[in-house]
């Protein structure tokens, strides 16, 4: 018969495999390219309040469930499967943190933007065919949007965010001509008979956009000012959600202290070449794509000429394509690629590029100019999911939080720049110091927002003038920091975490006489740390926050304690996983 610790390993993981088909369901679309989930076939999104009821009552069951099994999980189960606890604990506490703590589909018609036109543009995402199945799948998220929209209006009434309004309405009364526009290209890719359905529904849908961007029109004048999440609902976040053992007051002073040093990183390499102009654009989007795969397959036969990061053999390739016509015009509504999903590891990631021109958004540009520059961040995306997905433990294959995943793609543009991989290009040297001051800046103008300290627009200033960066990718930022508390610094917070670890990680092999060992992969031997076996293990433990990954690889529970220390002293209520980790 099983003990206390294995029954409760085998609830989890029952419990897990439930809460995770729900989610699939239930889960709110979002801009944010990481989180994108596989939905069922037939998915449409629901909102209305008694959906909301109704998710409720699941998350509180599920809540019920997780403490009956915590307590057996806290005392005496493996490391690891107390790990899998903690982790389902913060992904029940992001559910209800999005439908309580900061509801945005009561406050943000944006969120509804997303829930709608949307969760069209992510069934365009995934490159060609568009077969029947697709087709459909178009059709049936095309016509819920008007059910969609006629909900946000009943949600929204009353409780609107003026400032989420604003943003929402720069975008809100172009989306009907916007979708017109993409769903007629579609014309290229669909038989016939597909796209006369497709303009129909397209046409209804449209017409629905239409009169919510004109209801969001005049509701906006009575809309209440939105100000800062606070610092409750922040600290909420840190704790439960992302499990970070910083308070506000340290990440600001940490993303300071990353500001100066970016700004002599950038001024260093400005000096030490100091005639560096940046390249030709591409001659064209297939010439860029063209330049992109080559430089992939560097940065690929890189990793493993430094011994950096293992490259197997089933890991197919992050690539780039021009941007086509049925994706251009909703572009607004994320970021454009398919960092594909646990059902298609047999996929390329695509991300697509418009044709180079001078005016190119910021990241754009840079990407132009040294397709790599995309490799070493979204590539590293693509790559750190791909392995995640793969994890043979199912808990660690599923989205958390933007931390680690953040974080280990801001950490990957420095390592391969201090690791020799631009030696021969001055200006992609430069950028990639930008995109540390980018990176730093962002701490500071989320969690202001976030604190009530600036406002939207005092953020987005401080983006354009500082980084420099254009105004409107500066606004789209601010924005969307202001909706998503927390996010805009989670780039820095992980990498910061994950030096630590590495430093630790480094320093325990250090006193055991050689180069330690990585949880699960034995003996490493030699005397040089292995730091391809170190990069192995948190980039397929991708998508687990750092106070964890830092207990199961190190058996540390520091970060951890300090994370429950914090929640305690902030007066939040421990979760469903209680007691101190152990080790």
């Amino acid at each position: 018969m099983l003990g206390a610790e294995g029954d409760a390993v085998g609830r989890l993981a029952v419990l897990g495999e439930e809460f995770w088909g729900w989610r699939s369901r239930q889960t709110p679309r979002t801009r944010d390219d990481i989180p994108r989930r596989d939905r069922p076939s037939g998915w449409l999104p629901a909102w209305s309040a008694g959906d909301v009821s109704g998710y409720l009552v699941t998350l509180s069951g599920f809540e019920q469930r997780l403490a009956a099994i915590g307590g057996d999980l806290a005392r005496s189960a493996p490391v690891a499967d107390y790990v899998d606890g903690r982790l389902l604990a913060s992904a029940i506490a992001r559910a209800r943190f999005e439908l309580e703590v900061l509801p945005l589909w009561r406050r943000d018609p944006w969120f509804y933007l997303d829930q709608s036109i949307g969760t069209v543009f992510d069934s365009l995402l995934r490159p060609p065919p568009f077969g029947a199945g697709r087709v459909d799948e178009l059709l049936g998220r095309l016509a819920a949007i008007p059910a969609t929209l006629a909900i946000a209006e009943e949600n929204l009434s009353g409780s609107l965010a003026a400032e989420l309004c604003a943003s929402a309405l720069a975008v809100a009364p172009g989306a009907p001509g916007d979708l017109e526009t993409a769903l007629g290209a579609l014309v290229e890719v669909v038989e016939p008979a597909a796209a006369e359905a497709l303009q129909s529904a397209g046409a209804a849908a449209g017409r629905a956009l239409d009169r919510f961007a004109r209801w969001l029109a005049a509701a906006a004048p009575s809309a209440d000012p939105l100000g800062g999440a606070g610092r409750a609902v922040l600290e909420r976040w840190l704790y439960e959600v992302a499990l970070l053992p910083y308070t506000p007051e340290e990440l600001l002073a940490a993303g300071r202290q990353e500001w100066d040093r970016a700004v002599a990183f950038e001024l260093f390499e400005q000096h030490r070449v100091a005639d560096a102009g940046w390249p030709e654009l591409p001659a064209s989007a297939e010439a860029q794509c063209k330049a992109e795969r080559a430089g992939e397959a560097e940065v690929r036969a890189f990793y493993v000429s430094q011994r950096l990061l293992s490259q197997p053999e089933w890991l197919r390739h992050y690539t780039n394509l021009p941007l086509p016509a049925w994706l251009a015009p909703l572009r607004w509504l994320g970021v454009t690629d398919d960092l594909t999903g646990p059902g298609r590891l047999g996929e390329d990631g695509v991300s697509y590029v418009p044709e180079p021109t001078p005016a190119l958004p910021y990241f754009y540009r840079a990407n132009a100019a040294d397709p790599r520059a995309g490799v070493i961040h979204e590539g590293a995306h693509y790559q750190q999911l791909a392995l995640s997905w793969a994890n043979e433990r199912p808990a660690r294959r599923h989205f958390y939080d933007s931390c680690p995943n953040e974080g280990i793609a801001f950490y990957n543009e420095e390592l391969l720049t201090r690791t020799g991989l631009f030696e021969d290009a001055p200006v992609s040297q430069q950028i990639v110091c930008n995109f540390l001051r980018l990176r730093a800046l962002r701490v500071e103008v989320d969690l202001r927002i976030a604190l009530g300290e600036w406002s939207i627009e005092e953020g987005a200033a401080v983006l354009a003038r500082r980084v420099p960066m254009d105004p409107e990718t500066a606004g789209e930022e601010a924005a969307f920091f202001a909706a998503t508390p927390a996010q805009g610094s989670s780039y820095l917070t992980g990498k910061l975490q994950l030096w630590r670890l590495l430093a630790d990680a480094v320093g325990r092999a250090g006193e055991a006489g050689g180069a330690g060992r990585v949880a699960g992969d034995g003996d490493a031997g030699g005397g040089m740390f292995d730091l391809q076996r170190f990069h192995d293990s948190v980039w397929r433990n991708g998508n687990v926050p750092f106070a964890l990954q830092r207990l199961d690889l190190l058996g540390d529970g520091a970060e951890l304690a300090r994370v429950d220390e914090l929640r305690a002293a902030a007066g939040i209520a421990a979760g469903p996983v209680p007691g101190r980790p152990p080790g």
